[in-house]
């Protein structure tokens, strides 16, 4: 089994894992609010070995992955800019790895922060998996949290969601979502962004069925390995394209 190291990158901390085997392919995974990366997540890690993916989740603290100042993670760098600037440089250097190699994923707070660069950067993120994603955050404005401090309005924030974010005709080649059916604060953006890829023709999988005990750890956990899955194929499916 491979093993997670903690590893500074540009002056701020990812959990990191490397499989046993030989790798060709990554996931750049974005964690939740409660700030919880895949580090010695067992079903997470069994399942990132076995597919010969490595892993980089770096630390975002509830920024939202936004690009938008959050001052809990960076005073001047928004997260977005972090991750592209930084995180995904890091990866391909350390790693040797090819372009269109690095899948994006994430859970809750990182599930729509991965939807939302995966839309707005497909060219660098052309496959994206996202568990159980707070789609619809701008439902906890005014309520203390960062989101108060990075948006002026409940609209401003609503215009920043993943689903606002889609493009008409640049999307990632690969999209897959999935969430529990008892997970009654997300549901409902995961079946409304469902319903605006299907209305413009967009390619993409959900699961929208599949119940492990709504927004937990149950869950996602449950999720692993359809999610890690659906990462490793697209991502070998687009480089037996470009051979």
């Amino acid at each position: 089994m491979g093993e997670w190291q903690q590893i500074e990158i540009a002056g701020k901390w990812a959990d990191v894992f490397a499989p046993t085997s030989p790798f060709r392919f990554a996931v750049l995974h974005l964690h939740g609010v409660g700030g919880e990366t895949l580090t010695d997540n067992i079903a997470y890690t069994e399942v990132l070995n076995e597919l010969s993916l490595a892993c980089v989740c770096p630390h975002g603290q509830q920024s939202w992955w936004s690009d938008r100042i959050c001052a809990e993670f960076d005073r001047e760098r928004t997260a977005e800019r972090y991750l592209l600037d930084e995180v995904i440089p890091w990866m391909e250097s350390r790693w040797s790895l090819l372009p269109r190699s690095i899948g994006i994923s994430g859970i809750s707070m990182g599930g729509q922060g991965a939807l939302r660069l995966a839309f707005k950067h497909p060219a660098r993120f052309p496959v994206v998996a996202a568990v159980s994603s707070a789609i619809d955050y701008h439902e906890w404005f005014g309520q203390g949290t960062t989101i108060d401090e990075m948006y002026t309005s409940r609209e401003q924030c609503r215009q920043d969601t993943a689903t606002l974010h889609i493009h008409p005709s640049k999307q990632p080649s690969h999209i897959y979502f999935v969430i529990d059916p008892a997970d009654e604060m997300w549901f409902r953006g995961n079946d409304r962004l469902h319903e605006k890829l299907r209305a413009l023709g967009v390619p993409h999988q959900v699961d929208f069925e599949t119940a492990a005990g709504g927004h937990s750890w149950a869950y996602f956990d449950r999720m692993a390995r359809p999610t890690l899955r659906f990462i490793r194929d697209s991502l070998e499916s687009i480089q037996l394209r470009l051979m």
